[in-house]
């Protein structure tokens, strides 16, 4: 007897590639590894993921397509093409789950929110041929949380993602989290978590959470617990991941996490002015105060962590100075590695109700403006200059900061602050994945005879200090390679 066959689809939007034209910064869909897991044995199924294969069409009854705002766009572009072929095209994620009755122009049906509770019974209702138009779930504690399976991912993603939380207290204007997994939140078991660990071969890992280690003391206590079972269990991996700034609140927490293998997170510090804290509903970093930051960062160094500190510009009260401040921050604080948002109004958010209803937001023509909602591109009106001058700013600060000179720099202070080659390489890399983000359509357009390439170079030349500093980065990729000889993260060496 046939059996049903699925087909799971991982799109990338083909406008603005982003993160995903660089490899080390590809990450796998683990929507689709949950799905996978939650599929009986009496369908079959297939992966196509676009970070390594473009779209083509293969016979299948029913397409599952995982989803977010930036590429969307390509999202509904292959479930047209899949619909025209007869199979029924079911869509999820964070975008569809904001925006359903847009979702149904285009697909079958919508998973709305956390896709565990409600994909068994979506299948059974295609079996019976009654599929719904949307199955929306209710966050369930983790309890039973599936074990994702990553053996369906492509062997040359550098990492592998787990979450072991979901949900945020934070509640950000500028943030989709809370609505679409709760303000409440929820932790998976740590034996759980252990175990999927165990099942990934990447001897690098990006925890997912977006609040890794929550606030208060039995948060506090279960992070360690998680960071104490993973050393117990062997697991010699480097990760990363993200979190707020009580992260290293607990000497403890920061001990273990090191112990465990961090060596990178990212901390929310958005502005180093509480005014815009404020403006932004950031009452965590207001309720230390941004003279907090440094001794963070100092915290976090003599674990052998590196910061990479997520920035926000564009805010309503941003002037030019501004803009240039926040970059020297970047420069000047402790900082590893810096991620640069431009603040983007995305569906679900009270900030897009805002700005929507304040007539703001000048890329509107959706469903095709999804695409530049990729945070290095204004699509709003900020509050103190035209989009134009922002986006010029950013072009031009970003062109100093994300210079391939600079970056060496960082990346000696970094090691001189952590003493771990992994630590200094991993803050390395994040600044070139951020830097090619910011800057994408000046490194990617050949026509250009300034600014800086793909290796974010002047396209006038290598400059004086990377040719004195090329044996100095010799010998740190040897010391690396003889340190971490099991990484294929740093395959690739020759080329920064």
């Amino acid at each position: 007897m046939k059996r049903t066959k699925i087909l799971l689809i991982n799109p990338i939007t083909k406008k603005i590639k982003g993160l995903s034209h660089d490899p080390g910064a590809r990450q796998p869909p683990l929507a689709l590894g949950i799905l996978a897991a939650l599929i009986p044995d009496d369908f079959e199924f297939a992966v196509i993921d676009e970070n390594f294969e473009e779209f083509q069409w293969q016979e299948a009854d029913l397409v599952a397509i995982t989803s977010f705002t930036t590429n969307i766009v390509r999202a509904y572009e292959i479930a047209g093409i899949c619909r025209n072929h007869g199979a029924k095209v079911v869509m999820g994620g964070i975008h569809v789950s904001m925006l359903p009755d847009e979702a149904l122009n285009y697909c079958d049906s919508v998973v709305i929110g956390e896709a565990e509770g409600v994909w068994p019974v979506l299948l059974e209702d295609f079996k019976k041929g009654q599929l719904k138009a949307n199955y929306k779930s209710n966050p369930d504690q983790l309890n039973n949380n599936v074990i994702a399976r990553h053996d369906i991912f492509h062997p040359d993603y550098i990492f592998g993602s787990v979450q072991t939380s979901r949900g945020c207290p934070m509640d950000c204007e500028f943030c989709s989290v809370t609505r679409f997994n709760g303000r409440k939140y929820r932790e998976r078991p740590i034996e759980d978590i252990i175990e999927e660990l165990k099942t990934i071969k990447a001897p690098l890992i990006f925890f997912v959470d977006d609040h890794l280690v929550n606030t208060g003391k039995k948060s506090q206590d279960r992070a360690i617990a998680l960071f104490k079972a993973m050393v117990k269990a062997k697991l010699n991996k480097i990760w990363f991941s993200q979190s707020s700034v009580n992260f290293a609140d607990n000497k403890e927490v920061l001990k273990w996490a090191r112990k465990s293998g961090c060596r990178h997170v990212l901390i929310g510090i958005e502005s180093e002015k509480e005014e815009q804290l404020r403006e932004m509903n950031k009452t965590m970093n207001l309720s230390r105060g941004v003279s907090s930051y440094k001794k963070l960062f100092r915290r976090m160094h003599r674990q052998n962590i590196g910061v990479l500190g997520a920035m926000i510009f564009g805010l309503d009260s941003d002037t030019p100075d501004d803009i240039r401040d926040r970059f020297q921050f970047g420069r000047e604080s402790g900082i590893d590695s810096l991620q640069t948002s431009i603040l983007t109004p995305l569906p679900g958010t009270r900030l897009y109700e805002k700005l929507k209803e304040q007539g703001r937001i000048i890329k509107n023509n959706y469903p095709a403006d999804w695409e530049y909602y990729h945070f290095a591109y204004p699509v709003m009106k900020p509050g103190q200059m035209e989009a134009d001058e922002l986006q010029s700013l950013m072009n031009y600060h970003g062109r100093q900061f994300f210079r391939k000179d600079n970056l060496r720099k960082m990346m000696w202070k970094t090691l001189w602050r952590t003493k771990s080659l992994s630590t200094a390489y991993r803050a390395y890399m994040s600044n070139f994945g951020y830097g090619r983000l910011l800057l994408e359509e000046e490194i990617m357009d050949d026509d250009r005879t300034d600014g800086l390439n793909y290796n974010l170079e002047d396209r006038t030349g290598r400059s004086k200090f990377l040719k004195r500093t090329d044996i100095l980065m010799r010998l740190f990729y040897f010391g690396l390679f003889l340190t971490n000889q099991k990484l294929k993260v740093y395959k690739n060496l020759k080329s920064k």
